[in-house]
């Protein structure tokens, strides 16, 4: 049995990636602490839109992830605060020509094989839907099961539930091991804190962590810029975007990628996305990308036009090479798992990526085919 300061897990990362694994590890019985540099939520996650989507994933791993994580988020909902502004709002991806709605119906005809629930929008009908879109779209598809939550607010109650020890402000500095290289704890400024096992939840960081344990772990950081208006009647009622949104974000370029995803909120504000662009951890504020977005939002939305947008923020998205986040024990460090990587989806993966952990920790059945997961893939030979 564990001793007082010792626990059978240590996670890394209070984002909500780790408070959900905190959750289900503690469910199954584990006892828990999680360490983070900074606050709860200071990374990715509180840079976040907090979609929980299923509407821009193709049919594969990360879909099978997004439709589980869907069901989880919805029985978390029952459990936590109404703080947390869980929303069904569904989405709504809109085309301008025929071209992209010929592509739309593709895509959307390959998610429903997979489980999505996908319904086209003739172009007459739209304003149904959206009253203040602009006219001369060619059509769209709605998606139901899209959802989304308040993302620091979400992180903070998981981990509240999840019962776990929380140490904020305290930097992991290396991964202890034992004689056979094995995981035993991790070593912080304030000394060893001991454990059987170690989840790298640090999102953008979980590369900087892997390598504290003598593994790679190819993340880098993807930023991205979010607009935010002024407090408004419910203009926009679904997550819209445009259709070429689900094409950047499969894209693995690192230049600047911009793709309009409009969005109200039960507070209020209308939330306006999307950017992608490598440029390392680099936080400076990009005119160039505001203008692009704001255009971009007026022409879906022109009502926007005379709105005020009274702040913008950025994060970092943890990018990984072939867009699918590493989930699972490493291989090559017994004791070590990964729960990190999922570019700007983690708020909406999280549940499921919890759950698959807690099954690693504990031995039982995965809920999913977890190989194309697996942070093994990585290794070099």
């Amino acid at each position: 049995m564990p001793t007082e300061e010792s626990s059978d897990v240590i996670i890394v990362g209070a984002g909500v990636v780790g408070a959900a694994c905190a959750y289900y590890a503690a469910r199954s019985g584990l006892s828990v602490t999680v360490l983070d540099r900074g606050p709860v939520a200071g990374g990715t996650t509180g840079a976040g839109e907090g979609n929980l989507l299923v509407s821009d994933k193709e049919p594969g791993p990360e879909l099978e992830l997004a439709l589980l994580s869907a069901q989880l988020w919805q029985e978390l909902a029952e459990l936590l605060p109404p703080q947390i502004e869980y929303e069904v709002k569904g989405g709504l991806v809109v085309a301008s020509g025929r071209a992209g709605m010929d592509a739309l119906r593709e895509f959307a005809a390959g998610q429903e094989k997979a489980g999505v629930t996908a319904d086209e929008i003739p172009a007459d009908r739209l304003n149904d839907l959206e009253p203040h879109l602009a006219p001369g779209l060619a059509g769209g598809f709605h998606y139901p099961q899209d959802a989304q939550v308040q993302p620091a607010l979400a992180a903070a109650h998981l981990l509240r539930a999840s019962g776990a020890r929380v140490r904020l402000g305290e930097e992991v500095t290396g991964i202890l091991t034992g004689a056979h290289g094995e995981v035993t704890g991790v070593r912080t400024a304030t000394g060893a804190v001991p454990a059987r096992h170690v989840v790298n939840a640090a999102g953008t960081w979980g590369g900087e962590l892997a390598r504290l344990a003598g593994v790679g772990l190819p993340v880098l950081p993807r930023r991205g810029f979010v607009l935010v208006t002024e407090p408004l009647p419910r203009v926009v009622r679904h997550k819209v975007y445009a259709a070429d949104y689900v094409a950047d974000v499969a894209s693995g370029s690192a230049a600047l990628q911009t793709s309009v995803v409009v969005e109200g909120t039960p507070s209020g504000p209308v939330l306006i996305g999307a950017s992608r662009e490598r440029v390392g951890f680099d936080r400076t504020l990009s005119t160039e990308v505001l203008r692009c977005l704001a255009a971009q939002a007026t022409a879906l939305f022109p009502v926007l036009a005379q709105v005020r947008a009274m702040r913008t923020y950025a994060g970092f998205r943890p990018y990984l090479p072939d867009h699918l986040p590493a989930i699972g024990r490493d291989p090559r460090v017994p004791g070590l798992l990964h729960a990190c990587g999922h570019e700007g989806a983690g708020i909406g993966l999280a549940p499921a990526t919890g759950l698959l952990i807690a099954r690693q920790l504990t031995g039982g059945e995965p809920p999913f085919d977890a190989n194309p997961f697996n942070p093994g893939r990585f290794a070099t030979t």
